[in-house]
């Protein structure tokens, strides 16, 4: 059984043990999230498609940890004109473990 869901304006295909690393999330290591925003669900009997979301479904998953991703630079550059701004960025996420899927 698997689903589609949404968080942080992106879509993410997850399984019952997945780890997912997600935009980061307004929750404490260890507590219990829910995503209620499932695109789609596939399971023993059959296949539902949400218009946009499946009603009902549900997947619940785990926090494990927070962290920032690796180091990415954001150079701006003109030429001939003696302008040049370097700034680093790092960007927040949330490590979640999937443990259920309701539908």
């Amino acid at each position: 059984m698997y689903a589609i869901i949404e968080t942080g304006g992106k879509q993410y295909k997850v399984q019952e043990g997945d780890v997912i690393y997600v935009e980061k999330l307004n929750a404490g290591e260890g507590e219990v999230v829910s995503f209620d925003r499932v695109l789609m669900v596939s399971g023993d009997n059959g296949v539902s498609i949400g218009a946009p979301v499946v009603s009902g479904a549900t997947v619940s998953g785990k926090v494990e940890a927070h962290g920032k991703g690796r180091k990415i630079i954001v150079y701006k550059y003109k030429a001939k004109k003696n302008y040049r701004r370097k700034q680093g960025h790092r960007q927040p996420f949330t490590k979640v473990v999937i443990d259920k899927i309701q539908a």
